[in-house]
């Protein structure tokens, strides 16, 4: 007979702070009023017959608060690299010279602002599922050694609790960073 899953609350921790690293991630490609090398992370390029990150063919630097300088590596690809900025809506328009391309952000409307909230939100309700299919997966593997006498009803009740508890503080540390976030791109 196989040995029995063993109970690991540090395992479960570090799966929900994988789903915040996450969530952290996704919030920085976000754009508020400030120019961030982060927003350019979800573009990929047509290259050399294949797809790859936007990173992999060009550096990437915020020069002054607006806007973003994008240093092509390859005079070849600075075409495929205009059009996947251009393509990728996030209302950026290139101004190319040479093998650099200047990204100048323009000034958020209400609407827009609202619409990154709302996208926000949509991130953070992603991070929270996680976090509560990781609690989930923690409460399977305690319910199945107290079925199978590998664990006491106590002892049960007791990890149950700790990995609820757990759950809560991940969750609350969510909505913390999307209240934040929300503040942020709410500025005017």
């Amino acid at each position: 007979m196989a040995a029995p899953q063993a109970f690991d609350l540090n395992d479960i921790k570090r799966r929900m702070q994988a789903a915040i690293a996450s969530f952290k991630h996704d919030l920085q490609s976000l754009r508020t009023g400030r120019a961030n090398p982060n927003i350019l992370d979800p573009i990929q390029v047509e290259a050399y017959g294949a797809t790859m990150p936007l990173s992999q063919v060009a550096t990437v630097t915020v020069p002054e608060a607006k806007l973003i300088s994008v240093q092509v590596w390859d005079r070849s690809m600075v075409t495929p690299v205009e059009k996947a900025i251009r393509e990728s809506n996030l209302g950026l328009n290139p101004n190319t010279e040479g093998q650099v391309i200047r990204l100048r952000l323009p000034d958020m409307t209400e609407q827009r602002r609202k619409e990154l909230v709302k996208v926000a939100h949509k991130y953070a309700e992603d991070a929270k599922v996680a976090v509560r299919h990781v609690r989930r997966d923690g409460i399977d593997v305690i319910k199945k050694l107290e079925k199978d006498s590998h664990l006491s009803k106590d002892d049960s009740a007791r990890d149950q609790d700790l990995v609820q508890k757990a759950t809560d503080q991940h969750v609350s540390e969510i909505d913390q960073l999307l209240a934040a976030k929300e503040k942020e791109i709410m500025q005017v």
